[in-house]
């Protein structure tokens, strides 16, 4: 099956607006973990998500503690190499292995994203990466200036394709980008969590910068079948018994908004969740969305959302469902600004 695709930026790669987030299968036994996951469910996952035309992976070291990357590893060999996706993934937190649920530290000197690059490249099973981000902003007083030129010159040496940023704020997005160009960046993204659109989509969109946005389907929340009795059965490590977002009162109004989002999904024949990634990959200035899946099943559930397209009607009801249930913050007049670009009206 083939999807259409979009340039990441000036990087010269060209990705499906949606791809294929490899956090989930990481497995539980770690801070950010989802609970228990079978291997042979991710590699089918993976396999149904590449035979439906998906094109790219978004991993990560911290996924598991390296597992997740391991997995993708495993998918990729058992793949013909005409059909290997792109592989995506990201360092910089670097956990405790005798005390996995304490917070990783978040380490972005240049020699520990040289160890880190090594040992990605060693469990992907590549020889280079096609997208290197690093997750989070340093916390150890590492300049972003040092960091980012060691991995310009991993870039240079070939070991990766294109260089990105994860959950970096706009000043240090022009830091880096004064010493290299920012090839990507992922901000996390959804009809819950809207803020980038204020700030991190529209500088990209003025540097040639692709963007990925991650959880655009808020990790499970603006899915069908989602419910209070859901969350009651997470795993006791599933890491969205600690999220606001998983307990009221947000709880409430999130629900409340994949509700409204029901009869905007059936006009086009879809899930909500391919709706909410559909929603996420239509902001202007957003490349694709990473959406996460554990089975074969899920992949069916929201990779309609790359070919779903939104009318202004869609777009004016959404984003009253947004206003009424007073989900997330963020801006949500996607349908109007559209309006005012083509007709030429300032704000």
């Amino acid at each position: 099956m083939t999807l259409p695709t979009r340039p990441l930026g000036s990087s010269g790669l060209h990705v499906t607006p949606v791809g294929f987030g490899a956090w989930a299968i990481g497995g539980g036994g770690w801070a950010y973990g989802w609970g228990a996951q079978e291997d042979r469910d991710s590699i089918a996952a993976i396999r149904r998500a590449v035979d439906r035309g998906v094109n790219w992976i978004d991993t990560a070291a911290i996924y598991g503690h390296g597992h997740s990357e391991e997995v993708v590893g495993r998918a990729l060999r058992e793949l013909p190499a005409p059909d290997r996706p792109l592989v995506f993934t990201k360092g910089g937190m670097i956990p405790d292995l005798t005390r996995p649920f304490d917070e990783p530290t978040r380490n972005l000197r240049p020699e520990s994203i040289r160890r880190e690059v090594e040992a990605s490249l060693r469990r992907l099973r590549v020889d280079r990466i096609d997208l290197y981000q690093f997750h989070w902003p340093d916390e150890l007083g590492t300049a972003i200036e040092d960091s980012w030129a060691e991995l310009a010159r991993l870039v240079d040496a070939g070991k990766v394709r294109a260089a990105g940023l994860s959950n970096h704020p706009v000043p240090l997005l022009e830091r880096a980008e004064a010493v290299r160009h920012v090839d990507a960046i992922q901000p996390p993204f959804s009809l819950i969590r809207r803020e980038a659109a204020a700030d991190v989509i529209p500088w990209s969109a003025t540097h040639s910068t692709g963007v990925i946005v991650y959880s655009p389907m808020q990790s499970g929340l603006l899915t069908d079948r989602f419910s209070r009795a859901r969350v009651e059965r997470l795993a006791e490590d599933d890491w969205r018994r600690r999220s606001p977002e998983f307990r009221d009162p947000r709880l409430g109004r999130n629900l409340a908004l994949r509700d409204a989002l029901v009869p905007v999904a059936a006009r086009h024949g879809v899930t909500v969740a391919a709706l909410a990634a559909a929603w996420a990959a239509s902001w202007p200035g957003v490349t694709g969305a990473i959406v996460g899946a554990r089975s074969p099943e899920q992949v069916d559930g929201w990779v309609a959302a790359a070919t779903v397209v939104l009318g202004p009607d869609d777009l004016d009801e959404i984003s009253r469902a947004v206003d009424r249930t007073g989900a997330g913050e963020g801006p949500t007049q996607l349908a109007w600004s559209r309006y005012r670009r083509a007709s030429g009206e300032r704000p």
